[in-house]
């Protein structure tokens, strides 16, 4: 295992800007835009730690989780995505993920993420769950997730199953999650 992380998102800027970041720290990085490319480079790289988009140009990152652990399986991997929703998150911490964030973020948040998981954070984890329930739009977004998971990301029978219109689903799909 190198001392290396891989960058995985499609978005080139933010994957560049990443990059350097990370190597403005001192810590090697290299990135790769392309999900079909991860696994070649993965197996070249070795990489200690991966942080990784959630959706690749529409290829699903929690697909490469398990590749990523089966090519090294002591690297941990931070899963980064635009569209949080607990289901997800489940999901990614269930297939290996060690932290899942949701965009934007800072690249100290994402060291800090893999400080905790190498069992270096000198700073005391915050465990407190916010006793102020969830809003009724952010508790619709939770829902929509679930069921689109449960149909493997399939908008027409995810619209059956919660008796929507598939158009009115896709409009709600392209909104960006509510924060509360």
């Amino acid at each position: 295992m190198n001392d290396i992380t891989l960058i995985v998102d499609d978005d080139a800027t933010f994957n560049a800007v990443l990059v350097r970041a990370f190597e403005r720290r001192g810590i090697p990085a290299r990135g790769v835009t392309d999900a079909r490319e991860v696994a070649a480079v993965a197996r070249e790289l070795r990489p200690r730690r991966v942080v990784l988009d959630l959706n690749i140009a529409g290829v699903s990152g929690l697909t490469l989780i398990p590749q990523l652990l089966e090519i090294e399986p002591g690297c941990h991997i931070v899963v980064l995505t635009g569209y949080a929703s607990i289901a997800t998150a489940v999901d990614a911490i269930k297939l290996g993920a060690v932290q899942y964030l949701a965009k934007p973020v800072e690249v100290d948040a994402i060291l800090g993420a893999f400080d905790e998981a190498d069992g270096t954070d000198e700073g005391e984890v915050d465990a407190t769950v916010s006793s102020e329930p969830l809003s009724v739009d952010r508790l619709e977004w939770e829902h929509i997730q679930r069921v689109l998971r449960e149909h493997d990301g399939n908008i027409s029978a995810t619209a059956r199953a919660l008796k929507m219109h598939r158009r009115t689903l896709q409009r709600k799909l392209a909104k960006k999650p509510v924060r509360s």
